[in-house]
Order: C-alpha cells, then structure tokens, then sequence
C-alpha cells in the first residue's frame, strides 16, 4: 500500500514537473510582439532585423528537432530535459542584459531550450502515461497557450511599470523556468540513463506515409498559428478596427483556442479514430479564412472561428505524436521529424503572407493562400488521424531495435 501510495506521488509530481515546464515554452516568445515598437526605440533596429527575434527560435525549433531523438538516447529523456530548461532559463537572463547582443544571444538561446522540450515532452507522455496520451496531451497545450496569452497581453502592461522597461518585461518569466528547474532537478538526479539498445528507434520515419502525414497536419496547423499570431490585428486594422481593438482580436482568438483545447480530450476518449475530428476542425479553420476573405469586418466572428478551430488542431497534432506511435522512442523520433519540418513551414509562414500582401497590395492573395494551406490540412486530417507508424518504416534500421 506505501508502494502505491509512494508510486501514485511520484506520478502526480511528473505530471506538475510536465506542466511547469510546459508553462516555459511560449510565454517568452510571445511576449516579444507587443514589445517591438519599444525594441526598435531603444536599440534603433532595423524592421527586418527586429523580425528575426520571432523568426529565429522558430528556425531553431526546426534545425534542432532532428537531432534530439539522438541527444535523448545518450543522455536520458528527463536529464536532456532538464539540461534544456536550464539553457532556456540561462536565455532569459542574458536577454535580460540591455544590449542588442544579449537581445539576440538570448532569443538563440531560448529557441534552443524550446526546441528541446517540443520534442521530448510528447515523448514523456507516451513513455509514462500511456493510457492518457489525449487528456495530459490536451492539459500541457491548455497550459503552454494560456501562458502564452497572459505573456502577449501583460507585456506593455509591466513594460510600462517595472524598473528596466521591455527589459525587465522580458526577463520577468526567469521566475518561471527557475521554478521548472527546479521542479525537475529530482528527476535528473533518480532517472537512470536506458542503455541505447533498449531505447528503441531513435531515427526519424522518413519512410512512413503516416509520418508524413502527421508531419504535414504539423506543419500546416503550425503555418496557420504563427500567421494568424503575426498579421490577424493588421488585417482587421486595414479593415477598419482600431489597433487596440484589433488587439483584443488577437487575445479573443488564443483565449478561445485555449479554451477549446480544454474540449479535445473528450473527443478522443469517445473517438475511435481522429480521422473525423481533426477533418471536422481543420474545416473550421477553412471556414474562418474564407470569412476573413468575404467579410473581414466581422472582426469577432472570425477570431472565434479560427480560435475554435486552431485550439483544436494544436492539441491533435501533439497528441498525434504519441498516438501514432508504439513506444516513447518513436514518439520522441516521430515528435522530431514532424516538428522540424512544421516549425520550418511556420518560419517562412509569415514572411510569405506578408510578400504576398506587398505584391498583391490587398489582403486578397494572402488570404486565399491560407484558404489553400486549411484544406491541404483538412484532406491531410483523413491520413494523419489513424494508424501507427511501422517499426520496419524508420529509415536505416534493420530492425525496430537497432541503435546507430
């Protein structure tokens, strides 16, 4: 009875550690929009300059993805973890520091901690809760977005009091990853390192049509966010909205999508495949697209419809990641592959939408490439929704227990 007592502790400090350092891995990125007029004041940088502290941990999240699977067998899921919380925490500080470089030193620096939890903390969840893949799936997106949101909303707000300005905005969420840290240091000291051999398949299923597929749904649903994030208030302002109104859009959708991954879980537990959900949600988004393409007035209509629909297909293609696979090692190999080719897709996101807007001198072009990228997803959602990723699919392995 003090076995299971003691063991069912140890689960429910896991699930508080999983979502403490879930909390870390939006909120010091998000809270830079709001920030960049006081930014480019204080420091007298460049437009295209000042877009690379939202475009660089995103080409970080995509460049380093592939190589955690590799990191994670040598070092352990929860050391490796650990390791990234403290470079990320490491990365607020120095961002804290008022200079350019530290600005830029730091983003670097945050983008890779971040890309290191992306990966393993799908992995995690398959490893140690595999029976709840959906629920605690859905509770670290819950967690990660409405950080996220409180992050963009208090930032001018504390800029605007705190000692330091946007300094002192941007380096307040140290306390955060302190705390994540802290709460992991246990692990990393008790949590043996697996022999390779034992570890499974730590290669990337470049082979699988179904990897594929849920690399695409990924990609896509990634693309959409950090557009929307990036260009939904501009659209609304050439449209009429004021800018604070058109920030409050901007909230309106991440409070929506954060309350609609709250939702998703219970879909999946009924759900005998996702086949149907995540066609049904990544249809919403189309909708929400085509009525900012008809009717881009209706400013709080569509935040809610596209905030319906993203909130939905975010928690999907997480839970996708343990879902299709069979064990820990191919979530966390499955989690590389679709996250660095969707963080890819979400870095250059913006930046087409954007040139698509200077050429075509409208919102028109733009919109209707985001009315082309939902129903990509959605005929994507029918592959990417069922199945699991075959052990003989990931590329180079003999067998689904080869080490490299």
């Amino acid at each position: 009875m003090e076995h299971k007592a003691t063991r069912r502790s140890g689960q429910v400090l896991l699930v508080w550690g999983l979502l403490v350092a879930a909390a870390n891995l939006r909120a010091s990125l998000t809270g830079v929009g709001p920030l960049l007029d006081r930014v480019q004041d204080d420091l007298g940088l460049a437009p295209a300059v000042l877009g690379l502290l939202n475009t660089l941990p995103l080409l970080a999240f995509a460049a380093l993805s592939p190589m955690v699977p590799r990191l994670a067998a040598r070092w352990g899921d929860e050391r490796l973890l650990g390791g990234a919380l403290v470079v990320l925490t490491l990365g607020i500080a120095v961002r804290w520091v008022p200079s350019a470089v530290g600005l830029f030193a730091g983003t670097v620096l945050i983008g890779a901690g971040i890309a290191v939890g992306n990966v393993l903390l799908p992995s995690l969840i398959k490893r140690d809760f595999p029976t709840k893949v959906g629920l605690l799936t859905s509770a670290y997106a819950t967690v990660m977005g409405g950080v996220a949101a409180v992050a963009s909303g208090v930032a001018v707000p504390i800029s605007e009091v705190a000692p330091g300005g946007w300094y002192t905005a941007l380096g307040c969420w140290v306390l955060i990853a302190l705390v994540a840290v802290v709460l992991w240091l246990p692990r990393m000291r008790t949590a043996p390192a697996a022999p390779r051999e034992a570890r499974g398949p730590h290669r990337l299923p470049w082979e699988s049509g179904l990897a594929w597929a849920v690399t695409a749904f990924m990609g896509l649903q990634s693309f959409g966010f950090y557009v929307v994030v990036t260009w939904l208030p501009q659209v609304f302002q050439d449209n009429g909205l004021g800018a604070a109104a058109a920030g409050w859009m901007l909230f309106l959708f991440q409070a929506v999508a954060v309350l609609t991954s709250l939702a998703v879980p219970g879909a999946l537990h009924w759900a005998r495949d996702q086949r149907a959900l995540a066609t049904i949600c990544s249809a919403v988004l189309l909708l929400g697209y085509l009525g900012l393409l008809a009717a881009p007035e209706l400013a709080v209509l569509w935040s809610v419809v596209l905030g319906l629909g993203g909130g939905a297909c975010l928690v999907l293609a997480l839970a996708f990641l343990g879902m299709r696979a069979r064990d820990a090692a191919g979530a966390g190999a499955l989690s590389a592959m679709a996250q660095s080719i969707g963080y890819l897709l979400a870095a250059v996101g913006p930046v087409v939408f954007g040139l698509l807007h200077t050429v075509g001198s409208g919102w028109r072009a733009p919109l209707v490439l985001m009315c082309v990228a939902a129903a990509g997803q959605t005929v994507v959602a029918l592959v990417a929704g069922r199945g699991t990723v075959r052990p003989e699919t990931w590329a180079g392995l003999r067998s689904p227990g080869a080490g490299s």
